[in-house]
C-alpha cells in the first residue's frame, strides 16, 4: 500500500508542476505582448521551454527568422553564442538570454587569437568557422556555416585549403564529402562525442526496424552507422520522407520533443544513456519570465567584432 501512495504522491507532485508550468507560462506570454518580444528556442531545451516558443528549430535559423520579425527584443532559450549571432544579426534590438550562465564547451574550445595564430601557420587556407563559435572567432572567419550547409559552403569556398573550428567531428564528416584538403580545429562537442557505436547497436537490436538519423557532431565511426546524417532542422524531414515508422535519434536526446510534435505517429527513441547537454537545461520557464520583467540579462558584441562577424555569415548567406 505504501508503494502505491507514494506512486499517487508523485503524480500528484508532477501534476502541480504543470499547473506551475502553466501559470508561468500564461505570464511569459502576457509580458512577451507587453514587451513586443519574440522568442526563439533551441530544439535541446526543455519540452516546457519549447512550448512557450515563437519558433523553435536551430541557432542561426532562429536568429534568421527573428531578424525578418518586428519585435523589438529578442529572448533567445539557447546558450551564449546563440544570443552573440542574434544580436550580430539585429544589433538594433534587446537580445536576452534568461541564463547567461548558459555556455557552449565546443565553442570554448576555440579562442579567436588561436585561430589567428593558426590562420598565419596556414597563409594558402580560409577559416570556415562553425556557427558554434563566439563571435570573436567568426570575426577572424572567412565564412560560417551551419551543419546543414558545411559541406556546401566548403564546396564552394575558393581555396582548395580549409581550416575548419572548431569541431573535429562535423570537419571529419565534410573531408569525407568533398575533394579538398581540410585542417580539422581540436574542438569537439562533448554530448555527441561521447555518443558510440555500441550505443547505436545496441538501440538497433532493440528496434530492428528502425532508421537511424544522426546529427554531424558525431565521431565518424556513429555517422558510418545512420541512415541519415542530418542537422536538427534536418531531421525534423526525414520521418515524412522515410518509409520508416521508428528512428534511432543520435543527438541530444530532447530532440525526441520537437519530432515526436512534428510526426507524431512515428517511433523515435534516445540513444541508450540519454546523451544530455547540461547547458541547454539551465534555460527554465521562471528564468523566461524574469528576463522579459526585467530585460537582463542581455548580449552583446563590439560593433567591430560584429561587423567582421556579420561579414563571415553573410558571406555564408550569400552562397545561397
Amino acid at each position: 500500500m505504501a508503494h502505491h501512495d507514494t506512486e499517487v504522491g508523485h503524480l500528484e507532485q508532477i501534476d502541480e508542476l504543470l499547473l506551475d508550468d502553466q501559470a508561468i507560462a500564461e505570464q511569459v506570454r502576457k509580458v512577451k505582448r507587453e514587451r513586443n518580444a519574440v522568442i526563439l528556442v533551441h530544439n535541446y531545451q526543455r519540452p516546457e521551454v519549447q512550448a512557450i516558443a515563437d519558433f523553435t528549430g536551430d541557432s542561426l535559423g532562429l536568429s534568421r527568422e527573428a531578424a525578418r520579425t518586428e519585435a523589438e527584443v529578442i529572448v533567445f532559450c539557447g546558450v551564449h553564442f546563440m544570443a552573440e549571432t542574434a544580436y550580430i544579426l539585429s544589433p538594433d534590438r534587446v537580445v536576452l538570454l534568461p541564463e547567461i550562465r548558459a555556455g557552449c564547451p565546443m565553442a570554448d574550445m576555440a579562442e579567436a587569437e588561436d585561430v589567428v595564430k593558426a590562420r598565419e601557420e596556414h597563409p594558402d587556407a580560409m577559416v570556415v568557422s562553425y556557427v558554434n563559435t563566439t563571435a570573436a572567432v567568426k570575426a577572424v572567419s572567412d565564412y560560417c556555416c551551419t551543419s546543414a550547409n558545411a559541406v556546401k559552403v566548403v564546396e564552394a569556398v575558393e581555396t582548395d585549403e580549409i581550416l575548419f573550428v572548431p569541431d573535429r567531428n562535423l570537419a571529419d564528416y565534410v573531408a569525407s564529402q568533398v575533394d579538398k584538403k581540410i585542417i580539422p580545429w581540436d574542438g569537439f562537442c562533448p554530448t555527441h562525442d561521447e555518443i558510440t557505436p555500441e550505443q547505436i547497436m545496441q538501440a538497433l537490436e532493440e528496434h530492428p526496424n528502425a532508421e537511424v538519423m544522426a546529427h554531424p557532431e558525431c565521431r565518424q565511426e556513429v555517422l558510418a552507422l545512420a541512415h541519415h546524417v542530418r542537422s536538427t532542422s534536418g531531421m525534423l524531414r526525414v520521418p515524412d520522407a522515410s518509409e520508416a515508422d521508428e528512428f534511432i535519434v543520435a543527438t541530444e536526446s530532447y530532440m525526441l520533443y520537437p519530432l515526436s510534435k512534428a510526426a507524431p505517429d512515428k517511433k523515435f527513441y534516445a540513444v541508450p544513456g540519454n546523451p544530455i547537454c547540461p547547458n541547454m537545461k539551465l534555460t527554465t520557464l521562471s528564468k523566461v519570465l524574469w528576463a522579459l520583467q526585467t530585460l537582463e540579462p542581455r548580449v552583446t558584441v563590439p560593433e567591430d567584432i560584429r561587423l567582421r562577424a556579420l561579414k563571415a555569415v553573410e558571406r555564408m548567406l550569400a552562397l545561397g
